[in-house]
């Protein structure tokens, strides 16, 4: 690979090509972060980089609007929300003349890259300038402006496309840059009302942004149990009125204190009319009476720090934009670059954005249902999982099994576990069977600390877990499964659940109580779980990192020359060093899966010796808690302090168990509700398979599964099978996707190195519903 990555960078040399890269229409946190990538990306392989100012005005108007950018151009707006560089709705670049003037702006300044970054109008605008580039080009030689020869040499232009939208709405990209800090914005937001609607007995209203689309309104009233959720993609029935304040009163009979309701803008009814706040406000208050309160939160939702999540899509995506843009030909057709799942793809930029207007005409002519499925597999998922919790039947009319399933958290804590438990206790519930909680882990199991749970059970401060592993206590643990008559289990935790769980699998042929359908959701802040790109927690503690990471670089603002050392958890694993430091812009990640000697800490030294001659004068490294027994904290602070005598000074920081706590952030939220409720999906259907005269029994490898995120999709898989992907000595899979990751963060940090692009993004086509299809789902 490394071979084929050193041939790759010689074939697609960006010198002697120019890119110029703009934001437009409405801003969104983390366009900064692309902008970032794109230059110190185009700079790194030979390419020039141009700042278009004021989005598409600025192209049109020229002059002191495009500016060649420099490698320090970029530093320090890592961290900045909106766009440093500009953006406006640009009514010139409608009309010919308009696309004339900024057709010759490019061509003097030899532009025939762009990289666009904003939502689908923008977008659109692109691909129309695109198709007219050669048109407009002899229009310009033929009124003498340009050369026969310079039109020959810019000929062709070719756009990459990056979304850029807080709303979400972009068909074929799972996440547009600035959703997650919105709903970041959104979140801090209706935690910090429910406190004050607990007070009071209230009632809220809250109506958050997104435009035509639910995705902020639906993923929000997911992440925080609203009471009832209004989107325009699911317009209430007839009689929802009714219903929705049948479904308040209950929650108020079940000493439910507050009650939320999430509106989205653009909510409708069966007949396309507005469902506005005002009119739920005043419904509740005429049908119950309750105290009620209305919130828009508007642009407050636009605005703040990009949350860990959008800086690394957009920086995964703007180094992604400029390898689409360099190995692009005159054919090939404008592609949008973006996340599927965990995998970058591109896709060409006319086909989302026709399946993106397909979706508003589908509403507009009430299909619904189908409008649902054109904003894809990740929009889908959303309402499904939201449907399944938001049960409205009352206990008596559930469904009942005689299976009892029991739920337990192990090892350390990690924020989201309390989400993925309330999840999987209600749909459970709803699913027909008896659901128990085990306090303390493997070993309150042993003690017999089994609780019968129900569905108005909160789970704001869940029951504690602990490491203890179950072989020592298994005896016990097969006697509580037998007297509480236990017919299945959902672990949720980090590597002892792993190992708790191929623990249990073993001793199945002593215990035929433990020959039952088990299955893990990982949740750990490390990130260590084979079988799983992602686990609950990991985001909530990049966000602790990359705010402290954030706040350290501002304090040295007003100190010149001085770099930090900062120590993270994660055991042996380096994730959350090394996507920690793509986050917060870090100059160096020292990791215990990538070995380094004393040469590697004297290059860096040297490196951030040249960085303090430059405007930059400022060094952020991170160091993870085991990824040297003797290159410690300690050692790394001293050996940088002496060499950087007289050039810069140092301080080092731990920064401990600030990254276990904390509000868990709206993805682990989201992620730790959707896992688990597929998680007691697959317990029910192995409950149904498993069930033999008059009892369960499951004795196979499929039985005993980890639920994992593996690139696009979430996967069981066989614990046991497993096994050979662990390095059990050190708790870490034996690969990690993310390490490919780690040549990006040296790119922007300036580190020369090889790049593995064989896993970059091929162009593919949107897979599209036939209405058979539809009509058949």
């Amino acid at each position: 690979i490394m071979q084929d990555t050193k041939k790759f960078f010689e074939n697609l040399s960006g010198a002697g090509k120019s890119i110029g890269v703009l934001t437009s229409g409405g801003d969104a946190q983390g366009m900064n972060a692309a902008v970032r990538a794109v230059v110190r990306m185009g700079i790194y392989v030979g390419a020039k980089v141009y700042f278009i100012h004021e989005g598409y005005q600025g192209m049109v108007d020229g002059g002191d609007n495009i500016k060649e950018a420099s490698w320090e151009s970029v530093s320090s707006m890592l961290q900045v929300g909106g766009t440093v560089i500009g953006s406006a709705r640009c009514k010139d670049f409608r009309t010919h003349e308009g696309r004339l003037r900024a057709a010759l702006n490019l061509v003097q300044r030899g532009i025939t890259n762009l990289c666009v970054i904003g939502g689908d109008g923008s977008l659109t605008g692109a691909n129309l300038f695109r198709e007219e580039w050669s048109g407009l080009l002899d229009e310009l030689v033929q009124s003498g402006q340009i050369s026969e020869e310079a039109a020959q040499t810019h000929s062709a232009l070719h756009i990459v496309g990056m979304v850029g939208s807080i709303d979400n709405d972009f068909c074929g990209t799972d996440m547009t840059i600035g959703t997650d800090s919105a709903l970041h914005r959104i979140i801090e937001v209706v935690d910090a009302i429910m406190t004050t609607a607990q007070s009071h007995q209230r009632t809220f209203v809250l109506e958050v942004m997104g435009r035509h689309c639910g995705y902020l309104a639906l993923v929000s009233a997911l992440a925080c149990g609203a009471d009832w959720v209004l989107i325009p993609e699911m317009p209430p029935k007839d009689g929802w009125e009714e219903q929705m304040c049948h479904k308040l009163s209950e929650n108020r009979a079940d000493k439910k204190r507050l009650n939320i309701i999430i509106v989205a803008e653009g909510a409708i009814d069966q007949n396309n009319k507005p469902i506005t706040t005002e009119l739920i406000k005043d419904l509740v208050v005429r049908c119950l009476g309750f105290d009620t309160r209305v919130t828009i939160l508007g642009h407050v939702q636009r605005g703040g720090t990009p949350s860990a999540f959008d800086r690394i899509l957009a920086s995964r995506m703007g180094v992604e934009a400029v390898l689409a843009l360099l190995e692009a030909s005159p054919g090939t057709p404008a592609c949008v670059v973006s996340l599927c799942g965990n995998q970058a793809v591109r896709l060409p930029l006319m086909e989302c954005v026709q399946m993106t207007q397909e979706v508003q005409k589908a509403m507009d002519e009430k299909r619904f249902e189908e409008a649902v499925k054109l904003r894809g597999r990740s929009f889908e998922n959303n309402l499904n999982t939201y449907k399944l919790l938001s049960h409205h039947k009352i206990d008596a009319e559930l469904p009942r099994s005689s299976f009892n399933v029991a739920v337990l958290n192990v090892g350390a804590p990690a924020a989201g576990m309390n989400a993925a438990v309330r999840s999987a206790v209600r749909v459970g519930i709803t699913e027909g069977h008896t659901l128990f909680a085990v306090n303390d882990g493997f070993e309150g199991f042993s003690k017999g600390q089994v609780m019968q749970r129900k569905l108005t059970d909160h789970y704001d401060f869940f029951w504690y877990s602990f490491r203890t592993l179950p072989a020592k206590h298994i005896d016990k643990i097969a006697e509580q499964m037998r007297i509480h008559n236990i017919n299945a289990l959902l672990v949720i935790g980090g590597f002892e659940a792993y190992l708790g769980l191929l623990e249990l699998q073993a001793a199945r042929s002593k215990h035929a109580e433990l020959c039952v359908p088990m299955v893990m959701v990982p949740a750990t802040v490390s990130n260590n779980i084979p079988g799983s790109d992602l686990s609950i927690g990991a985001d909530t503690a990049l966000n602790a990192i990359t705010d402290t990471c954030d706040r350290i670089k501002q304090s040295a603002s007003g100190t010149k020359r001085r770099v930090f050392i900062i120590e993270t958890m994660g055991g042996y694993c380096g994730y959350l060093a090394t996507v920690g430091g793509l986050a917060a812009g870090a100059d160096a990640a020292y990791i215990y899966e990538e070995p380094f000697d004393i040469r590697d800490l004297q290059s860096n030294v040297e490196h951030l010796t040249e960085k303090m001659k430059t405007s930059i004068q400022r060094g952020l490294v991170l160091r993870n808690e085991n990824c040297s027994e003797n290159y410690t904290t300690d050692f790394i602070y001293q050996l940088y302090s002496e060499e950087g005598k007289g050039v810069f000074d140092c301080r080092k920081n731990v920064l401990g168990h600030m990254q276990q706590g904390g509000a868990p952030s709206p993805f682990d939220r989201n992620f730790g509700t959707k896992i688990a409720a597929k998680a007691m999906q697959w317990i029910s259907k192995k409950l149904k398979e498993f069930y033999r005269k008059g009892r369960v029994f499951a004795n196979t490898e499929d039985s005993a599964c980890l639920l994992g995120m593996r690139r696009r999709a979430l996967v069981f898989q066989p614990v046991i099978q497993l096994k050979d992907e662990t390095d059990f000595v050190h708790r870490i899979p034996k690969e990690q996707w993310w390490l490919r990751l780690r040549p990006l963060m040296k790119i922007l940090a300036k580190y020369k190195t090889s790049y593995d692009v064989s896993d970059s993004g091929q162009l593919e086509h949107i897979v599209r519903l036939r209405a058979k299809d539809i009509s058949a789902i």
